[in-house]
C-alpha cells in the first residue's frame, strides 16, 4: 500500500482497516513515511489548536505503590527506592508556585498510595478547587471504585489520567502481576468517561513482548474508548524490575504514532511526554513537531524529585519550577510554537 495514499485516507476519515494501520506501523523509515506523517498531522493540528502548547503543572504526590507491575521503578517489591509522601499543604504549595509561573492545570500524580483515602484525596481537591476556582484538576492515580471517582469528581476534579498500557490481555499480563486485570483497567476507564471525566488512556510504545498487533489492538481501543487526551511514550527500563535487561522502546516508532494519533484524533490533548525527553534531548521538540500539543513540566518540590523513578535516567529532575518554566518557553519557541497560559481544554 501506497503511505501517501494511506496517509491521505487517515486523515480524512480518522481511521483505517487493519491492513492499513499494519502498512504504515511496518512501513521503513528510509521510504520518508515519517516525514510525510508529521507533515500531515502538524498541518492538523494548527487547523485545530493552531500553534498553542498547553503546559500540565505535574504534582508526583506519592511514590509508595501497592500494585507490583513489572515495568515500573516504583513497584511495590523495590527495596531500593526512598519512599515519600506530600502533605496536603507541601500539595497545595505547588500549586500556588504553578499559579505563579502560569499553570492553570495541576496534575496529581502518583503510585496507588492507600494512604491517601478517598476522604484525604477529596479534602485535597476541594481545596485546591476552593484556593483555584478558574484551573482544572487533574488526577493520575490509578484504579479505583465507581463510587470513589464520583466522589473525587463530585470534589472539583476535571480530569483524568489513566493509561491502559496496552490493550491486548495476553500482553497485559505479561506485564503486570495476576492480581491486575485488562478488564478492571478497561472499566476504569469507561466509568470515568461516563461520570464525566475529560479522560485520558494511553500505552507505552516497546515495552516488553510488545507486537505490531498489539499496538493495532491499542488503536482500536481507543476508538472505542474516545478520548480527550492520548499519552503515549517509549517504553524506558529500569534496573530495579524483572526486565531490568530488555531494550528501551524505539523513539521513531513513539513519534511514528503520535502522528497517527493526531490524525485518528485531530482534537484530542496528545503530550510530548518526557519520556520522549529521556529518550533523546530533543525528543519533546520531536513529538510537537509530530502533532503533539502539552507538555508536562514538574512541579514537585526539588527534593523528591528523584524519588519518583518510573524508569531511569529521567529528565528535569534538579531544575527548580521557575527554571523549569523558562527553559520549556524557550524549547516550545525554537520548535515552532507558543505556550498558552489556558486551562487547555479539549476542543
Amino acid at each position: 500500500m501506497d503511505p501517501k495514499t494511506l496517509i491521505a485516507a487517515l486523515a480524512a476519515e480518522h481511521t483505517l482497516p487493519d491492513d492499513g494501520f499494519l502498512a504504515l506501523l511496518t512501513a521503513d523509515e528510509a521510504d520518508g513515511v515519517d516525514a510525510l506523517l508529521f507533515a500531515e498531522a502538524d498541518r492538523v493540528r494548527r487547523e485545530v489548536y493552531g500553534i498553542d502548547v498547553y503546559l500540565r503543572g505535574l504534582i508526583e504526590f506519592t511514590n509508595v505503590c501497592k500494585n507490583n507491575c513489572f515495568y515500573c521503578g516504583i513497584r511495590r517489591d523495590n527495596r531500593n527506592v526512598s519512599r515519600y509522601r506530600l502533605t496536603e499543604e507541601e500539595i497545595l504549595s505547588c500549586c500556588a508556585e504553578g499559579f505563579s509561573l502560569g499553570y492553570r492545570t495541576f496534575v496529581l500524580q502518583g503510585g496507588e498510595d492507600p494512604f491517601y483515602t478517598d476522604e484525604k484525596l477529596v479534602t485535597i481537591v476541594s481545596e485546591i478547587r476552593k484556593r483555584f476556582p478558574s484551573c482544572a484538576i487533574t488526577l493520575s492515580v490509578g484504579e479505583k471504585s465507581r463510587a470513589s471517582y464520583q466522589a473525587y469528581f463530585d470534589a472539583g476534579a476535571d480530569r483524568y489520567l489513566l493509561r491502559h498500557e496496552t490493550a491486548d490481555g495476553d500482553h497485559y499480563a505479561k506485564l503486570h502481576p495476576a492480581s491486575m486485570s485488562l478488564e478492571n483497567r478497561k472499566r476504569c476507564l469507561f466509568d470515568l468517561k461516563e461520570i464525566g471525566y475529560q479522560v485520558g488512556a494511553g500505552m507505552m510504545i516497546g515495552s516488553p513482548y510488545q507486537t505490531t498487533e498489539n499496538l493495532l489492538h491499542d488503536l482500536r481501543f481507543l476508538e472505542e474508548l474516545g478520548p480527550h487526551m492520548i499519552g503515549i511514550g517509549p517504553y524506558l527500563t529500569h534496573r530495579d524490575t524483572p526486565f531490568r535487561d530488555m531494550p528501551n522502546g524505539s523513539l521513531s516508532m513513539t513519534l511514528r504514532l503520535i502522528a497517527i494519533l493526531r490524525l485518528m484524533f485531530p482534537r484530542a490533548l496528545i503530550p510530548a511526554t518526557t519520556a520522549l525527553g529521556t529518550i533523546h534531548p530533543k525528543g519533546r521538540e520531536m513529538g510537537l513537531r509530530a502533532g503533539a500539543n502539552v507538555i508536562m513540566p514538574n512541579l514537585s518540590p526539588k527534593d523528591v524529585r528523584k524519588k519518583y523513578e518510573l524508569y531511569e535516567n529521567k529528565i528535569c529532575t534538579g531544575e527548580e519550577a521557575a527554571e523549569c518554566r523558562v527553559c520549556l518557553d524557550r524549547r516550545v519557541e525554537a520548535a515552532g510554537y507558543r505556550v498558552v497560559c489556558s486551562r487547555g481544554d479539549a476542543k
